[in-house]
């Protein structure tokens, strides 16, 4: 039984990181094993809105891009988490935002943004330095 805050924390932390890792094996029922039944998934970009998991998962396993997920970094605490994710589609990187709600253990809403890498201005390169890249 998971008592303290800290051990709840690691747990839900766990699980967001097997969601990712079932994302990219393709394994898409242990990938949607962390939305409750009604959860809801937000893409506002396309001002979309999935209700229920197994609309949540439909919608992906039809997909027709190879995807590839690589796990940025995952903040959290309580019932609000965050994946920062680089989420290759067909070869072409779109970065992602992932904002997780937990009820019991479960996600009951997320929300993902999505954007496209960009060339930095030039007039930039004397202030700016390469973001090193992360190993998770």
């Amino acid at each position: 039984m998971v008592n303290s805050a800290s051990e709840r924390d690691a747990d839900i932390r766990a699980r967001i990181q097997q969601h990712w890792e079932a994302s990219e094996r393709g394994d898409i029922d242990l990938e949607h094993a962390i939305y409750a039944a009604d959860a809801i998934l937000d893409y506002p970009q396309s001002r979309e809105r999935f209700s229920g998991r197994s609309r949540i998962q439909a919608q992906r396993g039809g997909h027709p891009a190879e995807r590839h997920f690589t796990i940025r970094r995952i903040l959290g605490h309580g019932d609000l988490w965050v994946s920062e994710c680089v989420i290759t589609y067909d070869g072409a990187p779109s970065y992602s935002l992932s904002i997780m709600e937990i009820t019991d253990g479960l996600v009951t809403h997320e929300t993902q943004y999505f954007a496209d890498p960009f060339p930095a201005p030039p007039a930039r390169a004397a202030l700016a330095e390469r973001i090193p890249a992360r190993d998770q």
